[in-house]
């Protein structure tokens, strides 16, 4: 799905996750499940700077991105720079966390736990990195490469953007930028750590079984 389509479908069910507070509402009867919504996709070539991001992280040219075939977004999500294209499985949780039981601190654990354990799944031992959101190998080593990037809204105690796993991605399109704002870190793959071609659907079905864990809640298709 395209990076600015997905954008506008991740507002509207905000803002009815949103209005749906407001009024008291439970979010059933605006047409969604009791906590919300999980969407599960993968974008074209896409950068996108978070709002508090650097855009000397951008290291280079919009005109050089149009002429690679891939799009800039300066959004409104926590975090820097980063990349989502083909083979990246990108979930964007549109969550009441008020109804989950969950603050931000522990949502935000939650995302990263759920990718630790899918990872660990394929034989890899992921972790955290202190001062430093996402999931990343080696984290405390000159080696250490970020996995799944992590970046979110919330108001109201309702999210939206969310998280980035690198499953089969092409990461030569993060030689344009500094991941995350880091010029020293790297960034790595499920492809790249076993040496082989992962399914995506099968990606994606441990992403929400993991997720489903970690949070507690039931998700459904």
């Amino acid at each position: 799905m395209g990076y600015s389509e997905c954008w506008d479908l991740q507002r509207s069910l905000f803002d009815r996750a949103l209005e749906a507070k407001r009024h008291n509402v439970a979010a059933d009867d605006l047409g969604a499940y009791e906590a919300g919504w999980l969407l599960l996709v993968e974008h074209n070539p896409v950068y996108t700077l978070g709002k508090s991001g650097k855009s000397e992280n951008m290291l280079v040219s919009e005109e050089y991105l149009r002429s690679i075939g891939a799009e800039f977004f300066h959004i409104d999500r926590g975090g820097d720079i980063t990349f989502h294209g083909p083979g990246q499985v990108v979930g964007y949780p549109i969550l009441d966390l008020e109804q989950v039981g969950i603050g931000l601190r522990e949502y935000i654990d939650s995302i990263e736990g759920a990718v630790i354990d899918l990872c660990a799944e394929y034989g890899i031992v992921a972790g955290r990195v202190a001062g430093a959101s996402g999931v990343w190998i080696d984290g405390g080593t000159a080696r250490a490469r970020k996995i799944c990037a992590i970046g979110v809204k919330s108001s109201r105690y309702v999210t939206m953007h969310g998280f980035a796993l690198n499953v089969n991605t092409d990461l030569r399109y993060f030689n344009h930028i500094n991941p995350c704002g880091f010029a020293d870190r790297g960034v790595t793959s499920l492809r790249k750590e076993l040496g082989r071609e992962v399914s995506m659907e099968e990606a994606k079905a441990k992403v929400i079984n993991h997720l489903s864990e970690k949070l507690n809640v039931k998700i459904y298709k």
